[in-house]
């Protein structure tokens, strides 16, 4: 790629950079068009936004971040325990709208997000490095209209964004 072409992304972009959502679950699923893809107990619900300059590097650090964040109880209460303390399992959702810019109007626009070529194959890797690491990730279906269900523990809701490090 043209070094001209990656600047005028990272000027468009506005320097934005992978993000996520963290959700702490007592369980969560999702569905397309009726049919369950996804399941899991305990664990996290990861939406995942892609931004056009993201990295590997991006990646790494944000697997790394999101199965080690000590959210989740010990025995005397505290947020204290990782995702492998408590076998807890991962669902990852892309999810381009964490890009939303609402600066103008009423009705968002999502020109930040990358595009769906790139996008997906970022959210792929970030799957397998979860499951490479040895850690039970379910997934949603990319692009697809999603139903996603819940039930937040805590609450416990996280943002990460890589930019941000």
């Amino acid at each position: 790629m043209p070094s001209c072409y990656t600047l005028s992304i990272n000027l468009f972009t506005g320097g934005l950079k992978m993000r996520a959502v963290v959700q702490k679950v007592s369980h969560a699923s999702v569905a397309v068009e009726g049919k369950t893809l996804g399941s899991i107990g305990q664990g996290l619900l990861v939406f995942l936004g892609i931004a056009p300059d993201d990295t590997d590097e991006d990646l790494k650090y944000l697997v790394k971040k999101d199965t080690q964040l000590r959210i989740f109880e010990d025995a005397q209460d505290k947020m204290n325990l990782a995702l492998a303390d408590v076998g807890g399992a991962l669902l990852v959702i892309s999810q381009f709208t964490l890009f939303a810019d609402t600066r103008k109007g009423n009705r968002p626009s999502f020109v930040k997000a990358g595009p769906p070529d790139f996008s997906k194959a970022m959210y792929l890797k970030f799957i397998k490095a979860c499951r490479d690491l040895g850690y039970t990730c379910e997934e949603g279906e990319f692009g697809a209209h999603m139903e996603i269900s819940l039930l937040n523990d805590g609450p416990v809701t996280i943002i990460i964004d890589t930019r941000e490090r």
